[in-house]
Parts: structure tokens; C-alpha cells; sequence
């Protein structure tokens, strides 16, 4: 019986190192971070600064900003007139955010 829990335990173990990562985001955080700090300029996915560059799919997938690692890039480092967050935001919120702008933007901000 001691072996059957070792190996219930290994088994367990293994199955959350092998976790992926990529799915370890939390939509309604990336949604309280995106309202608090985005939402100003990015309200509805829209831009008020840049309005051609609005978080919308098409507009994100011709500016090659349709993945959470170019959306995490500019959150993180900012451009042009974006301010950079990476100093005031951290990484995992910036990453959630990135998830919540995809997931919104599949849902065509509705």
C-alpha cells in the first residue's frame, strides 16, 4: 500500500511539472489589470492615441500583435506613444492581460 501512494505521488508530481505553462492564466486578473491601467486609451478595444491600432483581431493580426508573446513585448517595453508597464506590472499580470486582449478580441470586444 505504501508503494501505491509513492507512486500515486510521483505520478502526481509529474503531472504538474508537465503542466503547460501557457495555460496557467487567469482571464478575469487580465481583465481587473487591463481596466485599471488600459483601459484609458484602450476602452472597448479601440485606441484613442493611435485609433488604426485598435485591439481588435484584424487590427492585431495586420500589426502582428495576434499572439501573447508580442502583446506581452509592447506591454512590457511600451512604443510610441504606449508607455512601457514592465516596471509597474508583473510579468504574470502583464501575461494575463495579453490573454485577456486575445480573448477579447476573438469575442470582437462584445
Amino acid at each position: 500500500m505504501k508503494n501505491f501512494f509513492f507512486c500515486f505521488f510521483i505520478a502526481c508530481l509529474a503531472l504538474i511539472s508537465f503542466q503547460n505553462p501557457a495555460q496557467a492564466f487567469d482571464i478575469g486578473n487580465g481583465e481587473n489589470i487591463f481596466t485599471a491601467n488600459c483601459s484609458a486609451c484602450h476602452a472597448g478595444g479601440n485606441n484613442v492615441i493611435m485609433p488604426e491600432k485598435t485591439l481588435k483581431k484584424d487590427a492585431l493580426a495586420t500589426n502582428q500583435m495576434n499572439s501573447v508573446s508580442a502583446i506581452t513585448y509592447q506591454v512590457t517595453n511600451g512604443k510610441n506613444a504606449m508607455p512601457a508597464f514592465g516596471s509597474r506590472l508583473s510579468e504574470p499580470d502583464i501575461e494575463d492581460v495579453a490573454n485577456f486582449v486575445l480573448s477579447q478580441s476573438d469575442k470582437s470586444w462584445d
